[in-house]
């Protein structure tokens, strides 16, 4: 396929292999983090850490965005569709996630929820639509990437006079996340790992372009590489953190450069500033509590808001004391670490959030066998 196929040559992969190898200081080691589940996904799919010299090490990101979900979040929806007897409308990945006492959106759907995966919010305003009768809510959750038709579904809704939906809002926004990896002293506490330089996320940087990185690579010296999602993307990615490595050197460069820009998408960002405010604080799975790191509803909006329409309130609630997804968000731990990774723990029967969605990294291990690699 054309566009496709060129970032997925063997033979390409191969020389550019030869160059991260001949780039790389045989005498130093290099820790660089792919923040985006999506690079994950892709550096399991295709092998791409077998490419790479010994002394290249790649770390997994909290990119996955059903992967910090925190379960409180997920109670949240589960109680709305159990307890407010709503129609719950949410994305595939989000069904399968643990909630708490055994449950999932999944389950609460057997237990007689009116749950519907939905493959965009603007369906869920179809819904509301056909059934004014019927109070219909949209689990909204995702990066940058997914928060633009979030906001386009709410003015739509306004637009329409719906007086029968509204959304979760558990949007929540990548800079704080990197910032947190950096200097939150609760991450440090449950330990921490070197760090060289980052993967910058591909889909997230269309929206809010490359400028938001400047400040890691200013602040702390470290460089951003905003990178595509195909093998050879994250491949030349990691070949240009090397070379900023070695000439001293913290910048943010943008590898994909076919998408990205330095501004990004200034209508969606204009979008989103009219329907979102942020919020002051957000718990997030293996980040714990972080200030302005999500956003909310505005108050012009707020009849929307399902936070404000029913009584939620929100709970945190620890994970499962076997599971590993909170260090492996972090980058402190690899899946093949968890002692019920591959075991008890499988894409079938997930015990973590990391294990559901395919960007999850523990998912993206086991399912391209990636859990078998030793130290």
């Amino acid at each position: 396929m054309k566009y496709i196929d060129e970032y997925r040559d063997g033979e390409v992969a191969q020389t550019l292999a030869a160059a991260i190898r001949a780039e790389a200081d045989p005498a130093r080691s290099y820790h660089f983090m792919e923040f985006c589940g999506g690079h994950t996904h892709a550096i399991s799919r295709y092998g791409v850490s077998d490419l790479l010299p010994a002394n290249v090490k790649m770390i997994h990101g909290p990119g996955c965005p059903v992967c910090v979900l925190p379960i409180g979040r997920v109670d949240q929806a589960i109680r709305l569709a159990l307890e407010q007897g709503v129609t719950l409308c949410t994305y595939g990945d989000c069904l399968r996630v643990p909630a708490s006492n055994g449950l999932s959106l999944m389950k609460a759907k057997a237990r007689g929820g009116d749950i519907r995966m939905v493959y965009s919010s603007a369906d869920a305003v179809a819904l509301a639509q056909k059934n004014p009768d019927k109070q219909v809510v949209f689990f909204a959750i995702g990066f940058e990437t997914t928060t633009p038709p979030t906001a386009v579904a709410i003015k739509q809704a306004a637009a329409l006079g719906l007086k029968n939906f509204s959304v979760l809002c558990c949007h929540v926004l990548t800079p704080s996340a990197i910032s947190s990896i950096l200097e939150s002293p609760e991450v440090r506490q449950w330990g921490t790992v070197p760090l060289d330089g980052f993967i910058g996320p591909a889909h997230v940087s269309t929206i809010i372009g490359s400028r938001p990185y400047e400040f890691f690579a200013e602040e702390y010296r470290k460089p951003v590489v905003i990178a595509g999602f195909e093998p050879l993307d994250v491949m030349q990615a990691i070949k240009m953190l090397i070379r900023q490595v070695n000439e001293g050197r913290a910048e943010v460069e943008n590898e994909f450069a076919r998408a990205v820009s330095r501004e990004g998408n200034l209508k969606a960002q204009e979008l989103v500033a009219e329907v979102f405010e942020m919020r002051k604080t957000f718990e997030w799975r293996g980040l714990r509590v972080l200030p302005y790191s999500a956003l909310r509803i505005r108050s012009t909006f707020g009849e929307f808001d399902a936070e404000k329409r029913f009584p939620l309130g929100y709970a945190s609630v620890a994970d499962h004391k076997a599971c590993e997804c909170g260090a492996i968000l972090r980058g402190v731990k690899r899946p093949q670490d968890c002692k019920i990774f591959g075991t008890v723990c499988t894409p079938e029967n997930p015990v973590g959030s990391c294990m559901v969605s395919s960007e999850g990294a523990c998912a993206a291990h086991y399912t391209y066998g990636r859990y078998k690699d030793v130290a």
